[in-house]
């Protein structure tokens, strides 16, 4: 309890805007992502892919905030661009 409470306090700005983005969106949390990686057929829940944005340099979180930005203004799906980090992710 007190490890969680102690990673709440160190949250930073962009996982603070993460957090909230992703709730206000009301994104499922439990979607699952099936893509190919160079292993074959990668199975990864969202918080794989979460982690591995905030574990990014500050310059790729502002290049994806802005993308999710840019998304949402276009009513865009953000899953999509989920998916497409996820590929990544399994690459």
């Amino acid at each position: 309890r007190i490890k969680q409470k102690e990673k709440k306090m160190k949250a930073t700005n962009f996982e603070n805007w993460l957090n909230t983005f992703i709730e206000e969106k009301d994104f499922d949390l439990e979607m699952i992502f099936e893509v190919e990686g160079e292993s074959g057929l990668n199975i990864m829940p969202f918080w794989i892919v979460r982690d591995a944005i905030l574990g990014t340099t500050s310059e790729e979180q502002a290049l994806i905030k802005n993308t999710l930005i840019q998304i949402d203004f276009r009513n865009g799906n953000i899953g999509h661009f989920f998916e497409h980090l996820a590929q990544a992710i399994a690459k």
